[in-house]
């Protein structure tokens, strides 16, 4: 059995994540997002490769939504309304309640702003989240018969999950995006540990190793209060979801203990409602905000304002949260427009901007002018701050995260290319785990678990029942009591007994699985045991003989005695145990055995075994007929070097 993976966003670049998995014939699309550094086609994934002739919903079992922001859910209202997808959409009780604000808002943006074609309508959206099934953290919901998932907390946004899915013996984990360190308004990740075939795992920062978190805060507030302290005005583009609250209540706890005046505003509505959802959903926050709740709800906020379009160009400082959170268009950009010529104010991006972004291009560097099309420029003056508020965990807490789980395989998505490259060497280097960094339209194919319920035979059970005894030697260290002697060791005998029964594994005529003891199988086939057995009669140089009273050195046939005979194979028996120490060798008076191995005298003048010409002078050799089976061809192979070689006095 395998997991197949086909990318169709997010893949080795951060933007529209939608993955499509194929687990023991079940088919789930995780996220359907959109790119918002494109305005064309790209914007969206390729759903062609998914189903051809666009039956999607005998294509697809069931989509995820890991949460709200775009990049994760802005592709669906056109995917269900005018691709057509009827089927199951699972995503939390807050994603569903927040998505729809987050999708009317860019809808707003893109049409009645920019005057771009409608991709969707209003009513889409409506007719999108009515096929909506919402789920709590670690239900376990049961898609079908045979596919079962189930939501943990992922952090980063409200309602962010992280989705486990599991069909038949077979597992994995999409984590969406996910943060490992709590803030000031939601928790750390947490997940329990399972048994996973696949994790694939976002690797937004794969390469960044974050400082602290309250050195990041006070960095940032030192920059906001220089800006205004100087007369200027501070932008901060946001989305209204996520980051916007965190900093607000960085910054309302700051002006409190500051006594500041300056004020802080919301660029429009939709944060005002978001905030009255994060105060419905307070137990989706930190265990800080809901320990305080009682008493103080952290998302009213004294010293924030809803912003009215004519402060636009007010002299007065102030900060503003402007949407969206890229600069890709909306009132942050018309707000930079206006701003960004004044050298006295300050442009700081909390997080993540994707490529093709005016966010982008001010991270990369600090341009003079921005070219926002053909016919408009941007002079660009302000102070530039960029700063890692990214809801994304970094490096460490992706290590963190897969070293935990420890799948079989890891997939890197929604990440930057040389990054991902870096992460996954480190994945597999330092945690032995295959990982992989596939491009948009790649499929990986991974193996997955599959076990097989089979009953046993009495035979069978009686053979593990039975003694299976393993003959190890060690040693007994013993001191001298004087201590004069030093270390003296001695060779003694460990005996241990693993009761393991060897059997098969047959498919029945009924179609049940059922292991049989190995003998049991050739009843049921009618056919006879056959063992292949290999014979050799090795020579072996001998110089002296005890207790010999012929001529010859090596009385031949009946003329050696028992004496004679056991004489030799005690010579042998100390080579053989000198030359391998770590072997079990028993001695049964007239022929040594080790494993299937069996060495005795040869006293036959013509033995069918012999090579005569093996030597030079036949009265200068004894012979030993030796006899092993197949699975001790290697071993036998040694044993008779050994014996070729030696030269017993």
């Amino acid at each position: 059995m395998a997991i197949e993976c086909l990318v169709l966003g997010a893949g080795q670049e951060i933007g529209k994540s939608c993955v499509v998995v194929t687990i023991n014939g079940k088919r789930i699309m995780f996220d359907c997002g959109m790119h918002m550094g494109y305005q064309d086609r790209r914007r969206y994934p390729d759903f062609s490769l998914i189903s051809k002739t666009r039956d999607f919903d005998n294509a697809l079992d069931c989509i995820i939504i890991t949460h709200f922001h775009l990049d994760h859910v802005g592709a669906l209202p056109y995917f269900t309304e005018v691709c057509g997808y009827r089927g199951p959409i699972y995503m939390t009780y807050p994603t569903k309640a927040l998505a729809p604000l987050m999708l009317e808002d860019y809808r707003k943006v893109m049409v009645d702003q920019r005057g771009e074609e409608e991709q969707f309508t209003s009513a889409h959206i409506a007719e999108c989240m009515k096929k909506v099934i919402a789920v709590d953290l670690k239900q376990s919901v049961q898609v079908d018969k045979d596919l079962q998932i189930r939501a943990y907390y992922a952090g980063h946004v409200l309602g962010a999950a992280m989705f486990y899915a599991k069909v038949g013996d077979s597992a994995m984990v999409y984590t969406g995006d996910y943060n490992m360190t709590p803030d000031r308004h939601l928790g750390a990740a947490q997940i329990d540990r399972l048994q996973l075939d696949l994790l694939i795992t976002e690797s937004t920062y794969a390469g960044t190793i974050r400082d602290s978190k309250y050195a990041r805060e006070r960095e940032f507030l030192k920059a906001v209060h220089k800006c205004v302290a100087g007369g200027g005005k501070v932008l901060i583009p946001t989305f209204a979801l996520g980051r916007a609250q965190e900093l607000c209540i960085l910054l309302d706890d700051y002006w409190e203990r500051m006594k500041l005046k300056v004020p802080i505003y919301f660029s429009a509505g939709l944060t005002i409602q978001a905030n009255m959802y994060y105060k419905m959903l307070i137990s989706w926050t930190s265990q800080k905000v809901k320990e305080t709740y009682a008493t103080h709800n952290a998302f009213d906020f004294k010293n924030v304002r809803n912003f009215d379009r004519s402060l636009i160009d007010a002299p007065s400082p102030c900060v503003l949260f402007a949407t969206p959170g890229m600069i890709s268009g909306g009132f942050s950009l018309e707000v930079f427009k206006r701003w960004a010529p004044d050298e006295m104010n300050l442009v700081t991006l909390p997080g993540y901007c994707v490529a093709g972004t005016i966010g982008h291009k001010l991270m990369s560097g600090k341009p003079t002018k921005i070219d926002l099309d053909k016919d408009t420029q941007i002079d660009v003056r302000c102070q530039i701050h960029q700063l890692s508020f990214s809801p994304h965990t970094d490096a460490k807490g992706i290590m963190d995260l897969v070293k935990f789980l420890s799948p079989k395989h890891v997939i890197l998505v929604h990440g930057e290319k040389p990054k991902m490259a870096t992460l996954k060497q480190r994945i597999q280097s330092e945690l032995g785990i295959q990982c992989y960094d596939p491009a948009n339209k790649d499929s990986v194919c991974v193996p997955s678990t599959h076990f097989v319920k089979a009953g046993a035979s009495n035979a069978f059970i009686r053979s593990c029942l039975n003694p299976n005894f393993k003959f190890s030697k060690s040693s007994l260290e013993d001191k001298s009591d004087s201590g004069s002697q030093g270390m003296k060791s001695m060779p003694w005998l460990q005996i241990s007994d693993d009761r393991v029964g060897e059997g098969i594994l047959v498919l029945e005529k009924n179609k049940k699985t059922k292991v049989v003891h190995q003998d049991e199988l050739l009843h049921m086939l009618g056919e006879q045991k056959h063992e292949i057995q290999f014979a050799y009669c090795c020579p072996v140089h001998i110089e002296k003989l005890e207790q010999t009273e012929t001529t010859d050195l090596i009385p031949t046939n009946d003329k050696l005695s028992a004496s004679d005979k056991s004489s030799v194979i005690k010579k042998l028996l100390v080579k053989l145990s000198s030359e391998l120490s770590e072997a079990n060798i028993h001695d049964f008076g007239e022929h040594i055995q080790l494993e299937s191995f069996h060495v005795s005298i040869c006293l036959k003048d013509n033995c069918p075994y012999r090579i005569t010409d093996s030597l030079q002078s036949k009265s200068e050799a004894a012979f030993f007929c030796c006899s092993w089976s197949e699975a001790d061809e290697k071993l036998a192979r040694r044993i008779i070097s050994i014996m070729e070689n030696c030269n017993l006095t």
